[in-house]
């Protein structure tokens, strides 16, 4: 393989800090296990940014040296496997396998939308419905596979407005990727930072906690995002136009049906659902964890009496390497907090910086960080451990510093490969769709507004809601 002229330098630049590193006689502050982990983090980060190396083998590797070196121990870098978050995240995979295969969430999307009267209902009431299915599939890409066929019926009723098309094609991946703060569930970088919190801090975000703070801000950013791609990519005669689609034209283009009595897997499904999610809501009054919730959901759904799949086709739709990428970067985590190098990493910083100027200068960074790092999860893994250490430097509470990381780092709109829902809705053969331009124009509009709007959260909302700025 042939390196490029950007690999060569990023190559010889993670060399050069990791010789750095190593020599005994520089950075007298720094232990020899913080040594070995700042030059692992080194080197990953920059294979991350400048190979096309599969990131989940970047990360086992850099797990595997830490184990190796005797930085971690090999119950750390493998127990990281068992951690409840990553159960939580394999049985909710199986029970939106099982969402998918009764058709649920066809039905609900041809409920609302057929209510539109209007472009911008349409819009907004669209935005709606993949809001919710923040709670029943976890993962942005899973979300973006589930919509993409109810976006192409949408795409077919519409076919003779190309624009609306275009906007929808747009829409779609910018709430599901914006939306996905909603919940625990929404992204495996969330998994992730709340490993890192809980091993720097000894704090733990639960799926109700974060529901509470993380949902208000999906559904404003999320709204607000509708009304940017609405105003970025149609002019006016297309949004006083009005639209009247019927739940009978979506089903012309759908494999399930979406109008009609309901079949028995679609109640059973949509059920145990409603179960499943009303006991992740109401942890704090049975104390039951959401992972042990999950487990039961998962058994029930795909059970032989009650379930809609069976359970070896759902465990083939759970993306193991997403699993393994974050129990490696976990166990990376461990290293950095546990060695001191996160710490003296930031120790350079200013920390006298007044709270609000932090966490803006934490919500720019990591807003920008999808332009080097194009994996959600990995810029997770690189930002959160930094930011919870200076947090904690600076005085600021490093959960208020770290849920404002998370939430920046959901913006990843600016190029077609920023993000896998991006790259999705950006390749439909047969089907009118954005072009990068698009993107750009939107990014220029709805990164600073994003930005501002978790700001706010972080300064004005969060507080309210039991996460105060100063710790």
């Amino acid at each position: 393989m042939t390196l490029t002229l950007r690999q060569t330098i990023l190559l010889c630049l993670a060399l050069s800090l990791c010789a750095l590193l190593v020599v005994p006689g520089n950075f007298p502050g720094l232990s020899g296990d913080a040594r070995l982990t700042l030059a692992v983090f080194a080197l990953a980060t920059c294979a991350w940014i400048g190979t096309p190396i599969d990131d989940t083998y970047i990360a086992l590797g850099a797990g595997l040296a830490l184990t190796a070196t005797g930085v971690i121990s090999s119950d750390t870098l493998f127990g990281t496997l068992g951690d409840e978050t990553v159960w939580l995240l394999i049985c909710a995979f199986v029970l939106a396998a099982a969402v998918a295969r009764s058709g649920l969430a066809g039905r609900a999307a041809a409920f609302l939308v057929s209510g539109a009267r209007s472009v911008r209902q349409l819009t907004h009431l669209t935005t709606a419905a993949l809001v919710v299915t923040a709670f029943a599939v976890p993962a942005t890409s899973g979300r973006a596979a589930l919509a993409l066929p109810v976006f192409l019926a949408l795409a077919k009723v519409l076919a003779d407005r190309k624009r609306l098309v275009v906007m929808l094609a747009l829409l779609f991946p910018t709430v599901i990727l914006l939306s996905a703060v909603a919940t625990l569930i929404g992204a495996g970088a969330h998994l992730i930072t709340v490993s890192v919190l809980w091993e720097a801090t000894g704090e733990r975000i639960g799926f109700t906690q974060w529901l509470l703070l993380g949902l208000p801000l999906a559904i404003a950013s999320s709204h607000l995002a509708a009304e940017a791609v609405l105003w970025t990519t149609t002019r006016r005669a297309d949004r006083t136009g009005s639209v009247h689609i019927t739940a009978e034209q979506i089903q012309e283009h759908s494999e399930h049906p979406v109008t009609g009595p309901w079949e028995p897997a679609e109640t059973r499904c949509a059920l145990l659902l409603a179960t499943v999610v009303a006991l992740w809501c109401s942890e704090p009054l049975h104390q039951v964890p959401p992972a042990v919730v999950a487990l039961i959901g998962a058994v029930v759904a795909s059970s032989p009496a009650l379930g809609t799949v069976r359970l070896k086709d759902a465990l083939k739709t759970v993306p193991w390497a997403l699993l393994l990428f974050m129990a490696a970067t976990m166990a990376m985590g461990v290293a950095l907090a546990d060695s001191g190098a996160a710490k003296w990493l930031v120790s350079g910083l200013p920390v006298d910086l007044p709270p609000g100027l932090f966490l803006a200068a934490v919500i720019v960074i990591s807003t920008a960080a999808h332009l080097v790092l194009q994996s959600r999860s990995a810029r997770s893994s690189v930002l959160v451990p930094l930011v919870v250490a200076a947090a904690v430097g600076a005085g600021v509470n490093p959960v208020a510093a770290a849920l404002a990381s998370t939430a920046a780092a959901g913006f990843c709109h600016t190029l077609p490969a920023s993000a896998k829902p991006v790259t999705l809705f950006a390749e439909i053969p047969g089907t009118p769709t954005y072009t990068p331009r698009d993107l750009l124009r939107l990014s220029a509009v709805l990164a600073p507004l994003t930005a501002a709007l978790v700001l706010l959260f972080a300064l004005a909302v969060w507080p309210l809601l039991g996460v105060p700025v100063v710790r």
